[in-house]
């Protein structure tokens, strides 16, 4: 049996039974438990399984965004944490880029004792902090407004990125994994590309939770990424499968 015929197979028992053992799958497919584990390790890098002890499970799929009202109540302290670590990565005089959501907001809000940053977002949450709380430059990219996620994107949001010169981007993810970031919303992909494109550094900022699950659309690889920043109640096996990157993994917490 060929791989993709050992995949398919895979797929359709995970599918079926929701978990399935190795010990199983080696029996059923009559092969090594060696290749389960690169054949379970290759569908886990595609983002259609994950790794459990001793078998796997199907990726949860995001069907719809959850609220900046919802996030706000979800991984507190992982995201507190993260935002910790990932503001020792930036230099003085810096201008950076903040993606919309609850963890780059938590990286915010390491940084409004700063007076020395330019600080470039789309989320309106973010700007309100810096307005109210810090001396820091700001600017809001504007664009068709997201009232759940409390941000802007489209097109407009991205010609302002497109005319700016970003030293390090900080861009959330919907749910992520080793494929690259993933969203339910279409409209949110440009903006991600676009600073992409615009930054000499990209760091992808998410808690552990949102790991090995995924939504309709790919927004970018994660060789896009120059550093991770997660936390550290990532999985072992995850752990395992990101080290082998070209990016580097930071654990906060």
């Amino acid at each position: 049996m060929i791989p993709v015929e050992r995949h398919q197979q895979i797929l359709a028992l995970v599918a079926e039974r929701g978990v399935v053992s190795i010990a199983e799958l080696t029996e059923r497919l009559g092969v090594s438990h060696m290749t389960i584990r690169r054949d379970v390790q290759k569908l886990e890098e595609q983002g259609a399984v994950l790794s459990v002890s001793g078998g796997v499970r199907s990726a949860e799929r995001l069907a719809a965004e959850p609220s900046h009202l919802a996030k706000t109540a979800m991984y507190n302290a992982e995201k507190a944490a993260i935002g910790q670590l990932a503001a020792r990565h930036i230099p003085r005089n810096s201008c950076i880029y903040l993606d919309a959501g609850t963890t780059t907001l938590a990286l915010a809000r390491e940084l409004v004792d700063r007076d020395d940053l330019l600080v470039v977002t789309n989320d309106f949450v973010i700007t309100n902090l810096f307005i109210d709380a810090s001396a820091c430059r700001v600017i809001h990219t504007g664009g068709t407004l997201c009232r759940e996620n409390r941000s802007c994107v489209g097109d407009a949001a991205a010609r302002t990125l497109r005319q700016l010169a970003i030293d390090i981007a900080f861009i959330s993810a919907s749910c992520w994994g080793p494929r690259g970031i993933f969203t339910p919303d279409e409209d949110k992909i440009i903006v991600k590309q676009t600073v992409n494109e615009v930054s000499s550094k990209r760091v992808l900022l998410s808690d552990s939770s949102k790991y090995n699950k995924i939504a309709t659309f790919l927004a970018l690889p994660l060789s896009t990424f120059d550093i991770i920043v997660t936390d550290r109640l990532l999985s072992s096996a995850a752990q395992a499968t990101l080290s082998d990157g070209s990016w580097e993994l930071a654990l906060a917490g």
